[in-house]
């Protein structure tokens, strides 16, 4: 047997051994069965609509903060690192940023991303903000707005995979995506300009990247004290 059989027939097996058709997802008000209830899946808590919530969102139930939340808190940050640019800590964090820039490789616009793995996603995401011509400090300045706002949630989502990709969904925002324009004549004459946008899919495991990136360079700014 392939080592791919292999894994098919093991997840076969698992599914099978973890269907149980009296569990319901845990979040109150759900009556969707869980999926290894149904046998489409190895969750035991939760439905397959709230593990596509979580793919989108970092949370089984919570959305994502919205750029009106979080905009006052980037503009705040922004201008607080610019202030601090010469502390050690700043400077430090600024070089982690630059170095995912430069390491991220060439940018690949937005309709080439199909096949590349999340890994590779995720570097195209910082080419592409250094394609962009984006201010190292912008993505220090998300991820502190993103912790900001989640201390002053009174409901926040306490977990970290839920920092990391609302500052990955922020960096994803950030890069933008690729826009072609181009013209043709029209049969009966003059022309017609035409145009065409795709942006990447903000969810899933790129974001986990790309939110671990971040934090892995903006973190220790956490300890700082920012003027007001």
């Amino acid at each position: 047997m392939t080592l791919s059989r292999q894994r098919k027939s093991d997840l076969k097996r698992r599914l099978a051994e973890g269907r149980d058709d009296s569990r319901y997802c845990a979040v109150i008000g759900c009556a969707q069965l869980t999926t290894a209830s149904q046998g489409k899946g190895l969750n035991r808590l939760y439905c397959r609509s709230h593990e596509d919530h979580r793919e989108r969102h970092g949370s089984y139930i919570k959305r994502s903060y919205t750029a009106g939340q979080l905009g006052p808190h980037r503009a705040e940050a922004l201008r607080a690192l610019h202030a601090l640019s010469k502390d050690p800590l700043v400077k430090q964090a600024r070089l982690g940023i630059e170095t995912l820039y430069a390491t991220a490789g060439a940018p690949v616009d937005a309709f080439r991303t199909r096949g590349l793995t999340p890994e590779e996603r995720a570097r195209v995401t910082w080419a592409r903000l250094r394609q962009s011509g984006v201010d190292p400090l912008e993505p220090l300045a998300a991820w502190l707005a993103v912790v900001a706002v989640i201390k002053a949630d009174p409901q926040p989502d306490g977990r970290s995979e839920f920092l990391i990709v609302q500052a990955g969904k922020l960096i994803h925002r950030l890069a933008g995506g690729t826009h072609k324009v181009w013209q043709r004549e029209r049969p009966k004459g003059g022309v017609e300009v035409i145009s065409l946008h795709r942006y990447p899919a903000s969810r899933g495991r790129v974001l986990r990247h790309v939110g671990d990136n971040l934090a892995a360079v903006a973190e220790p700014l956490e300890l700082m004290r920012f003027p007001r």
